[in-house]
Order: C-alpha cells, then sequence, then structure tokens
C-alpha cells in the first residue's frame, strides 16, 4: 500500500503562512509600532509639539482660504475642537460626582496637582490628527457643500460662548482652576526647613 505523502500538509501551511495577508498584517504591525515609538518620542518635548501643530492649522487656514469652501468641514472642525477644549479644561473626575478628597480650595490647603479628562498629549495629538484629517478632505470635491459661512461662524461663536461660560461657571462654584501655574508646591528644600524648625532647642 502506498502511503500519502505528509509533506502537502506541511507546504499548505508554510503557503498560508507567507500569503498576501500575513505579510499585510505583519507590515501594518510594524509601521504601527514605528509610528508609537515616534510618537512616544515627541511627548518630552511640548513646544515643539505645539509648533508644530501650529504649522498643521496654518496650512490648513491658507487651504481653505485660496480654495473659498469646504466651510463645513471647518465648522465640523470647530465643534470637534470645541469639545476637545471641554475636555481639556475639565477634570478628571466630576466634583459633583466625587466621593473622599475634594480639590484644595484654600491656600494652606495641600497642594494636588490638577488631573485633565483630556491630557495635554491627547489634546495635542487628536487636534494635529483632525487638522490633518481636514485638510486631505479639502482634497475631495464632495465634500464642498455650499453653505453662507457668515451663519455657520455665528452659531458656533454663540456655542462656544456658552459652553465657555457654563464651564467659568462650573470653575467658580467647585474653585478649581484647570493650570498649575502659581499654585503652591512643597518642594525638598522647604520640608527640610519646616522639619528643621520644629526641632527641640537646647
Amino acid at each position: 500500500m502506498e502511503t500519502e505523502p505528509t509533506g502537502g500538509a506541511l507546504g499548505g501551511d508554510d503557503l498560508s503562512s507567507s500569503s498576501p495577508a500575513t505579510a499585510i498584517s505583519r507590515w501594518t504591525f510594524e509601521v504601527s509600532r514605528r509610528y508609537q515609538h515616534v510618537l512616544d518620542k515627541t511627548v518630552p518635548h511640548i513646544l515643539n509639539r505645539w509648533i508644530g501643530c501650529l504649522a498643521v492649522v496654518l496650512i490648513y487656514a491658507v487651504r481653505v482660504y485660496f480654495v473659498q469652501g469646504f466651510y463645513i468641514i471647518t465648522y465640523g472642525l470647530g465643534i470637534y475642537l470645541l469639545n476637545l477644549l471641554m475636555g481639556f479644561l475639565s477634570p478628571q473626575v466630576d466634583p459633583e460626582m466625587q466621593e473622599g478628597p475634594t480639590l484644595p480650595t484654600r491656600g494652606s490647603d495641600e497642594f494636588r496637582p490638577f488631573v485633565r479628562r483630556l491630557p495635554e498629549f491627547k489634546f495635542w495629538y487628536s487636534i494635529t490628527k483632525a487638522f490633518c484629517i481636514a485638510f486631505v478632505m479639502t482634497f475631495f470635491s464632495v465634500f464642498d457643500v455650499p453653505v453662507f459661512w457668515p451663519i455657520l461662524l455665528f452659531y458656533w461663536l454663540m456655542l462656544f460662548i456658552l459652553t465657555m461660560r457654563r464651564q467659568i461657571v462650573h470653575m467658580i462654584k467647585y474653585k478649581y482652576v484647570p493650570f498649575s501655574f502659581g499654585k503652591q508646591r512643597y518642594d525638598g528644600k522647604k520640608a527640610s526647613s519646616t522639619e528643621n524648625m520644629n526641632l527641640p532647642r537646647d
């Protein structure tokens, strides 16, 4: 009796492992890994990141100005940016729902850093990515919906004023500031000097 060779099954596995889908999956994983590595290296360079973001915003603004269109994309972009701004200015835990220690309300209270609902890096990344996507969309005429842009601008300004007013009222009510500038900090020197003052004298 002749036995069927088993190499066919192994050969089929080799072919499946080197299929185009597997190669594309590996390539995609490698690209995403390198992209994430580049992003991680930009984390400490806050000023440079925001300068690059400003450059992207200016490129988009120049593009829309010369094309004289795509106002509906700009309006949607403005709504998205407003939503990001609210997350950036809001605490991670809403004081209305918080149980336990609250934010310091007096100068003698212990310093607690403001923890944002949307961290600075994600805030920057989301803005930059949104403007890049909007810039690409300006090359497709299907997104150029004819609208009267002053109405959109007026509506967005009213929405911005109402939203910021509500946010400022919330900040005043719960006595928090979404920035750490000027807040009292405790370093090692101050702590050591305090301990020396409390030492008993002969």
